[in-house]
């Protein structure tokens, strides 16, 4: 039998939450009141951190192991207390995407059976011109967290602090690193994604043989890949304090510099991250104190072009296709003779 509905108060609004004694996570038997509990635990630091940001929700309504659902729209039909906002997405259509303004829109999406929230790099109303700038350490096979750990500390890190940027780093709930910059939101999408590509290009040249941005796999060997395609419109990372689908629920943990330089991910988990939070210090207290300019980074991306001959990279398959942007063709199946200089198809 399915057990009772119930109401909770959050913060003054009422948000309603059925079959709270579904089990989203088998192994460790956590169920939905659990992830609901911890939500609310961590309401305060997560508002703050998505305050007017776009979010899509990641959902397993029936648990981990039930359908994944990725919803980037609000239904019609939402209580009145959420708050939307309209994003664009790569192909020209729009959205009303939820906007985090309150506890208890994180504790709707909860009861929606969200696992993840994906923010966007913009707050609203503004969603043209990006605030953060985003990079994405991701393990390949052959290599781990202790990796991507290293690569932030000892190579990512250095570049920051010499370019004068502050970086905030987290667990990404999974073998991997984030690290965020809040930024002026006086450029476009393309400036921001074409800033991240000239930072992932210095860590790589610091680091070739530990460290890659190539998007094509079979060119990645065992190194740690810098995904900086998710500085891409509409390309979303997991929220700091986010759960993750994994088979402890881990969180994506937000930590200082010297935190991460030691840290294991499985440490950090719904069962152990409010008492965390509840006893130190916010590692990302001061995120929003310095909005960075990024012409350091552009200034890097014109000597990439300039004196090294490096341009644009490929966009995800999804996106059509950018001015000035290489073919989307895997090297090994590309015929020179079939693309011009811009990489058009010969004969389009």
């Amino acid at each position: 039998m399915a057990s009772a509905a119930t109401e909770l108060d959050v913060d003054g609004v009422k948000v309603r939450l059925t079959s709270p004694d579904k089990v989203y996570f088998p192994k460790p038997g956590y169920t939905k009141r659990d992830v609901v509990d911890y939500y609310l635990a961590v309401a305060d630091p997560m508002v703050r951190l998505l305050r007017d940001r776009p979010v899509h929700l990641q959902r397993f309504p029936d648990g981990i192991d039930g359908e994944e659902i990725y919803q980037k729209r609000v239904p019609a039909k939402h209580p009145d207390y959420l708050q939307t906002c309209t994003v664009t997405f790569p192909s020209g259509r729009t959205a009303d995407a939820l906007k985090v303004t309150h506890p208890s829109a994180i504790a709707w999406a909860a009861q929606m059976g969200t696992i993840t929230l994906h923010p966007w790099q913009v707050r609203c109303p503004d969603t043209e011109h990006p605030d953060e700038l985003r990079i994405d350490l991701d393990p390949q096979p052959g290599t781990d967290f202790s990796d991507a750990r290293a690569i932030a500390v000892d190579v990512l890190k250095p570049v920051l602090d010499e370019l004068g940027i502050v970086g905030y780093p987290k667990t990404s709930g999974g073998r991997g690193v984030h690290v965020f910059v809040r930024i002026k939101p006086d450029w476009d999408f393309i400036a921001v994604r074409r800033a991240g590509i000239a930072l992932a290009r210095e860590v790589e040249r610091r680091a070739p043989d530990a460290v890659t941005t190539s998007w094509w796999k079979e060119e990645r060997g065992k190194r740690m890949f810098i995904d900086y395609n998710q500085n891409a419109r509409d390309r979303t990372f997991a929220s700091a304090y986010s759960v993750r689908r994994t088979a402890i629920a881990t969180v994506s943990m937000p930590l200082t510099w010297q935190e991460l330089a030691s840290a294991d991910p499985d440490d950090y988990t719904i069962a152990t991250v409010p008492d965390l939070i509840a006893t130190r210090d916010d590692p990302w207290a001061d995120i929003d104190a310095i909005a960075h300019t990024i012409e350091p980074l552009l200034e890097m991306v014109r000597a990439d072009e300039e004196e090294r001959g490096l341009g644009d990279m490929p966009y995800p398959p999804s996106y059509p296709k950018m001015p000035g942007e290489p073919p989307r063709v895997q090297p090994s199946k590309k015929v020179a003779a079939n693309w011009d200089e811009d990489g058009n198809p010969v004969g389009d």
